[in-house]
């Protein structure tokens, strides 16, 4: 094991976060995918993935906000 990898480990004990399944990034890409299309197919479908990709944009980075302020606070050794 490598010398610095002790000390990114967590604490023993302390439980690790992950974020809770959520469609938010697939729909955020197909939005982004609908931006594409709709440049060879048509103006509608462009405007469509752009208000798809903004809102689902919006709604992770507030999502991410509220993890991120659920966490505990940093371990410090003093």
């Amino acid at each position: 094991m490598a010398e610095g990898a002790e000390a990114d480990a967590p604490p023993v004990g302390e439980e690790l976060h992950l974020p809770g399944a959520s469609l938010v990034p697939i729909l955020n890409a197909l939005g982004l995918a609908l931006i594409l299309v709709g440049l060879a197919v048509g103006i509608v479908v462009s405007i469509a993935g752009a208000v798809l990709f903004v809102v689902t944009l919006v709604r992770w980075v507030r999502d991410t906000r509220r993890d991120i302020d659920e966490l505990p606070l940093m371990h410090h050794s003093d």
